[in-house]
């Protein structure tokens, strides 16, 4: 039997060499444990199989769809002409969530048709958040006017919609 004091060497030798082994293999390059398991060929063949429309496209899918003018969607979601010139233009461009809220209840979109555009800016509404809850209740309710929605939203305590970007 080992005595007491050859075990606390061996415990602190094991101790000292793991955590050695752990440092070192934490300061490892990211592609070592990348590359053994994941071949980029891989990924890129995810992301072109699951990759969606921009909400570039979507958006003005949805105009078209609708008939609707830019400049009667961009006046009635209270946006400036410049940030929607800026959405339009530049694809890579995320406006923010209540900005393409704003978009949907001008463009009278259902609940379903305004998931597909916020979701195509990676966005969603949260069935555990207030503000949302709200903008679900005005789509479901067909309330579309700004105004409304954010006297409903500030009747809540939460942020209008007004003033986006």
């Amino acid at each position: 039997m080992l005595d007491k004091m050859l075990l606390e060497e061996l415990q602190q030798y094991i101790d000292r060499n793991l955590s050695y082994i752990v440092c070192e293999k934490s300061m490892a390059p990211l592609e070592d444990f990348v590359l053994e398991s994941i071949s980029p060929l891989e990924i890129e063949s995810f992301i072109a199989e699951k990759r969606k429309p921009t909400l570039q496209k979507v958006l003005f899918g949805f105009i078209d769809k609708k008939g609707c003018k830019d400049s009667k969607v961009y006046k009635k979601a209270g946006l400036d002409r410049r940030l929607f010139s800026k959405i339009r233009s530049n694809p890579e461009y995320k406006p923010s969530k209540n900005t393409v809220t704003a978009l949907a209840l001008a463009l009278e979109l259902n609940k379903k048709e305004t998931d597909k555009l916020l979701s195509s800016a990676g966005y969603s509404l949260s069935d555990s958040e207030t503000s949302d809850l709200v903008i679900q209740f005005c789509i479901e309710r067909k309330i579309y006017e700004i105004d409304q929605v954010n006297y409903a939203l500030d009747y809540f305590s939460q942020k209008p919609l007004s003033g986006v970007q």
